[in-house]
């Protein structure tokens, strides 16, 4: 076997195992029920700690968007953070809308919800997406691996923050922030791959 076969092989194992594990639980209505409200959930955190979603002063209905979004879509207001295009105001909800910033929340909110799910159907029904029954950890390591990347969301106000704190803000330190999105996308994945071990092939 060459060596390009073998690293297809050991690449194909650990999706072969995510994709049955994945397909096993959501096949069946609870853990499509936990999947939605793990994804919802997260992205509604997320969109908290990024500052794209805040409670209302004024309350009331609005819908504006910027002059040129296309233009200003891509523009960075730090690591992994970027300019809203829309201001939608909706009762006692403020919500600035970036595209972006919407679809990492979404991506980290699908990994979370997947890891949820997964543990959730290897603790609920073992045998039905062939999981032992003592699986039930990885829940709680896919979403502890998903506060990383809430905590980059203090990326913007981080000075601000080390500031209330009485600590120096130092480059090294606003350095770290930036890392953090990457570092929770790489728990998620770990956890997820770690979780689908356990599938009995």
């Amino acid at each position: 076997m060459s060596t390009e076969n073998t690293l297809t092989a050991r690449i194909g194992r650990p999706v072969g195992r995510v994709r049955r594990a994945v397909g096993g639980v959501l096949a069946r209505r609870d853990g499509q029920v936990v999947f939605v409200g793990a994804v919802l959930g997260y992205l509604l955190l997320y969109s908290v700690a990024v500052g794209d979603l805040a409670r209302s002063v004024t309350g009331g209905v609005d819908i504006s968007v910027v002059d040129q979004p296309l233009s200003r879509l891509f523009e960075s207001m730090g690591p992994f953070q970027y300019e809203p295009i829309a201001f939608v105001q909706l009762g006692a909800v403020d919500y600035l809308f970036a595209p972006l910033n919407a679809a990492i929340g979404l991506g980290l909110a699908v990994l979370v919800g997947l890891n949820l799910a997964v543990a959730y159907g290897a603790w609920r029904t073992p045998t039905a997406c062939g999981l032992p029954a003592s699986g039930g950890t990885g829940g709680v390591a896919g979403l502890v691996a998903g506060v990383p990347a809430l905590l980059s969301g203090t990326v913007c106000c981080g000075p601000v923050i080390l500031l209330v704190v009485s600590v120096q803000a130092t480059a090294g330190l606003l350095a770290v922030f930036q890392w953090l999105l990457p570092v929770a996308v790489a728990l998620l994945v770990g956890s997820l791959l770690v979780a689908s071990r356990r599938v009995r092939l």
